[in-house]
């Protein structure tokens, strides 16, 4: 894939993938910078899906696959939001 690509507009996973010898280290590095520059709105869950599904069948043994399928399990997953908002707060009195 060439930058610009759906999903990959800075061609950062594609690159990853003809980087010889890049490891699982330098690929969740890879995977955080792109991360980092999908825009506002943008399902990640979708991202993740086409992404893997373009690489991962051409490359099933590369850490930038496994790093993909692990994010793509991640954003599977719906999480506790977390801090201030999950705590009880006491209800205001009448007046």
């Amino acid at each position: 894939m060439t930058r610009g690509a759906p999903y990959d507009a800075k061609g950062l996973i594609a690159e990853a993938y003809r980087i010889e010898g890049v490891g699982p280290g330098e690929c969740r590095s890879i995977f955080l910078d792109w991360a980092l520059s999908v825009p506002e709105g943008e399902d990640m869950r979708a991202a993740l899906a086409v992404l893997v599904a373009r690489h991962a069948p051409g490359h099933p043994d590369h850490p930038m696959t496994a790093v993909l399928r692990e994010g793509l399990a991640q954003a599977a997953r719906p999480r506790r939001r977390g801090g201030w908002r999950s705590r009880p707060r006491p209800r205001p009195r009448d007046a």
